[in-house]
C-alpha cells in the first residue's frame, strides 16, 4: 500500500511538469474556417480558469487563428479568444447529402477526414531531465487524509465500496 502511495505521489509530481511541455507541444498556427459544435466559452487565454471573454453558440462560423495544447484561439463574428479544441469542426459544411452516413462514420467537413485529438507525453529526455522538488512533494503530502475522512466524504457523496484485485506481480 505504501508503495503504491508512493507510486501516486511521484505521478502527481510529475503531472504539473508535463503542463508546460504540453502547452508548447502542438503550437500551430495556420488560420482556417470552422464551425462550433456546441456552445462553449472564449477565454482569454488557453486555460479552463482565465477569464471569459465571450461565447461561442452551436453553428457559429469561426475563423481558427491558431493552436496550442487542446486549445484554439478563434475569431468569431462577435470575439476573439481560446475555445477547447473538441468545440470546433474544422472546415464547412458537409456537401455529400449523406449527414448521417458522416456522422456513423465520424468523417465530416469538405476532407471527409476522421478526426482525432492526442497530446504527447514526455519524452525519455525530458523525464531523465525532471528533477525532485521538495516543496513541490510536501505540498501533495499536505492533500492526504485518513482513512475515516475519506470513507466519511464517499458516503456523502453516495458513494459504495468496490473491492478490487490487485494487478499480478504487484506486491501488496
Amino acid at each position: 500500500m505504501k508503495n503504491t502511495i508512493k507510486l501516486f505521489l511521484m505521478i502527481a509530481f510529475l503531472t504539473p511538469l508535463t503542463s508546460p511541455v504540453l502547452a508548447l507541444a502542438g503550437n500551430t498556427s495556420s488560420s482556417s474556417k470552422g464551425t462550433a459544435i456546441k456552445m462553449d466559452s472564449l477565454r482569454a487565454e488557453p486555460y479552463a480558469d482565465a477569464k471569459t471573454v465571450g461565447s461561442l453558440n452551436k453553428n457559429d462560423a469561426v475563423e481558427i487563428l491558431t493552436k496550442k495544447g487542446a486549445w484554439l484561439k478563434v475569431k468569431s463574428k462577435k470575439s476573439t479568444g481560446w475555445v477547447r479544441l473538441l468545440s470546433v469542426k474544422r472546415g464547412g459544411a458537409s456537401s455529400s447529402g449523406s449527414a448521417i452516413s458522416d456522422v456513423a462514420s465520424g468523417r465530416t467537413g469538405t476532407g471527409k477526414v476522421v478526426s482525432t485529438t492526442g497530446i504527447r507525453g514526455l519524452s525519455a529526455e525530458e523525464l531523465q531531465a525532471a528533477k525532485f522538488n521538495e516543496e513541490e512533494m510536501k505540498k501533495m503530502e499536505s492533500y492526504q487524509t485518513s482513512s475515516s475522512n475519506a470513507q466519511s466524504y464517499a458516503s456523502a457523496g453516495g458513494l459504495s465500496t468496490t473491492k478490487m484485485s490487485y494487478l499480478s506481480g504487484v506486491q501488496k
